[in-house]
């Protein structure tokens, strides 16, 4: 069938339905990045006796959990909407943080942190999708990043109370950490009731046949923004865009569309997805281990170097994310790789050369990160844009997932090339292995750094002459 429901979303001026849109998706994110940066921070290595390896292990869980989530809410998402999912899943976010919270033996927190991941799992196909067929084209690119950036808000977030949650000055040892893991839901609270004002995304009901009801909800949004004081103009006939009905699709068969009928999309997809997260997996899990054992900081005052650099991964989208829309895609994904492979390649090796310190360590990595959280979620982006509607959900899944399983072996990697220049001994003291001149040996892991940058760099490459342009297109016109 042809409709002009999606000309009359993209023909629409920014303004407050869409902010709720963007804030009310956007803020989960914010929830996983705060999340995230408590088990990046691993506050909680001491309480529950912890070694290197098994903080990584928690990091590989957490990013399990989202793989699994993904494939289970991607499907639900094609074929039961998108509002319903995003409800769900961020319900189930809520539930785990709090078992997180409660956790007293590193089997608990494990399973804990996987409930919570596999909420945050699905709220990667819902919100992607929803976000896409929702927001104007005019604005998509901008507001797409700009709602995947909001991850790392929750980052600085996470990074300022742990200032005073890991100062073992103020809460005593097994405590700050347990009350970081509770930020999350009491947010998560308020999150759900703003996500009730949130309509289903009136593209996907169409291709469920829900014609009418569809129509009421632009007409709805229409009606609003004529309220306040706005002009829209009639679409034309002419701008009718096709909308196709859809059953659910079978596994074997979406392979088979994946393979045969998108191998470009594909392509593109796989490639810019498990890049990024090779790189951010593996760089922001160990980073607190970096800090501690090459840097000998305290976990408390580790806190202090997350805060800049979860800023720069904050300003990188919301900086960035306008150019996606102007610029365009293809070259501004090619730039943001490209840069952020460079850097990470030449911080290696000023980090082999023992050149840094933590602070410069830290500045490098914050302009890098600027870069790459722009390149990340223009990974998103690009996934649920180039995948037809029908099976967007379901894409954004399993391209997430794949990178995911991908970069889910990266923090224990990570963690055990750390373990290369560390030895543990039997009363439970750490001891560095020294090289023949006294240094730390820092061969594995910047092996590691140049292995991240390389694969970085690839992907912006693939992106820039396999990529789309798809800035200010609609989404049924990208090709």
């Amino acid at each position: 069938m042809t409709s002009l429901i999606p000309a009359r979303m993209d023909r629409l001026p920014w303004v407050r339905f869409h902010w709720i849109v963007l804030i009310g998706l956007g803020a989960a994110w914010a929830l996983d990045g705060l999340g995230a940066q408590m088990v990046a921070s691993a506050g909680f290595q001491q309480s529950l006796h912890m070694s290197p390896k098994e903080v990584g292990l928690s990091a590989s869980i957490f990013l399990l959990g989202q793989v699994i989530g993904a494939l289970f809410f991607g499907r639900l998402a094609d074929g039961l909407g998108r509002k319903k999912i995003f409800i769900v899943t961020l319900g189930i976010c809520i539930f785990g943080s709090i078992l997180v919270s409660l956790s007293f033996s590193i089997w608990i927190f494990l399973i804990a942190q996987f409930i919570t991941s596999f909420g945050f799992g699905g709220e990667h196909a819902a919100i992607n999708s929803a976000i896409d067929e929702i927001i104007p084209s005019k604005y998509r690119g901008r507001a797409s990043l700009a709602i995947n950036g909001t991850h790392w808000g929750g980052a600085v977030l996470g990074a300022s109370a742990n200032l005073f949650l890991l100062d073992l000055d103020i809460f005593p040892d097994g405590i700050g950490w347990r009350i970081g893991f509770l930020i999350g839901p009491a947010l998560g609270l308020i999150i759900i009731y703003l996500r009730y004002y949130i309509p289903e995304s009136p593209r996907w009901m169409l291709s469920r046949g829900y014609e009418k009801e569809a129509e009421q909800i632009v007409s709805s949004i229409e009606a609003q923004i004529k309220s306040q004081g706005h002009v829209l103009n009639r679409v034309p006939k002419n701008k009718a865009l096709p909308v196709y009905r859809r059953k659910n699709i079978s596994s074997t068969t979406l392979f088979k569309l994946f393979f045969y009928q998108y191998p470009r999309q594909t392509f593109v997809s796989f490639s810019l997805m498990v890049a990024q997260s090779i790189l951010y997996n593996a760089l922001f899990f160990s980073y607190a281990l970096v800090l501690k054992h090459y840097y000998d900081l305290d976990p408390s005052s580790i806190q202090y170097y997350f805060f800049p650099f979860a800023v720069a991964n904050l300003m990188g989208p919301l900086i960035l994310g306008k150019y996606f829309d102007t610029i365009g895609r293809r070259k501004m994904i090619f730039t943001t790789y490209s840069i952020s492979g460079l850097i990470l390649a030449v911080s290696a090796m000023l980090f082999y050369k023992n050149m840094l310190s933590a602070a410069t360590q830290t500045a490098l990595w914050g302009s890098l990160f600027f870069f790459a959280s722009a390149a990340a979620a223009s990974a998103y982006l690009t996934v649920s844009e180039i995948f037809p509607l029908n099976i967007r959900g379901q894409a954004i899944s399993y391209f997430f997932s794949v990178s995911q399983l991908t970069g889910a072996i990266a923090p224990f990697i990570f963690g055990v090339l750390i373990n290369g220049g560390i030895e543990e001994l039997k009363e439970g003291h750490i001891a560095f292995v020294l090289l023949a001149g006294g240094e730390i040996d820092r061969t594995p892991l910047v092996i590691g750094y140049l292995f991240s940058a390389g694969i970085m760099i690839l992907g912006g490459i693939i992106a820039l002459f396999f990529g789309y342009d798809a800035e200010g297109k609609a989404l049924e016109e990208i090709r």
